[in-house]
């Protein structure tokens, strides 16, 4: 399987609202429930309105499309960080999935995809 690079420095944000969320950008992952408003984005355009935030992420894009069958993707790359006691932050949209890792751990974690077949480019 192949994992592409993102060359952005990610932000975990709660936020009141999305009145100030920067919807141009090539990445903005919003999620809302009855309890919160959850933001991932660009750290350079976190809003000003957020109530809690954790920069300082990395991610992984999983290449190509996944259909909707296809079982474990999410498990096995999470196994294999969790043996170094990597933890993850998972994004899954209508296509593929994401996988943000801290930028301390980004590069161990690299190496160890790639000893166990991942194509990390």
């Amino acid at each position: 399987m192949k994992l592409e690079i993102l060359e952005y420095e990610f932000s975990v944000c709660q936020i009141k609202n999305t009145k100030q969320v920067d919807f141009s950008r090539e990445y903005v992952f919003l999620s809302k429930t009855a309890d919160e408003i959850s933001l991932v984005c660009e750290t350079d355009c976190v809003p000003q309105n957020t109530v809690a935030y954790k920069h300082g992420w990395k991610a992984l894009k999983v290449s190509g499309v996944l259909e909707f069958d296809m079982v474990g993707v999410i498990a096995k790359i999470s196994n294999t960080l969790a043996q170094i006691d990597i933890s993850i932050f998972v994004i899954s949209t209508y296509n593929t999935d994401y996988i943000l890792l801290k930028t301390e751990s980004f590069d161990k974690g690299v190496q160890a995809l790639t000893l166990n077949g991942y194509v990390v480019v």
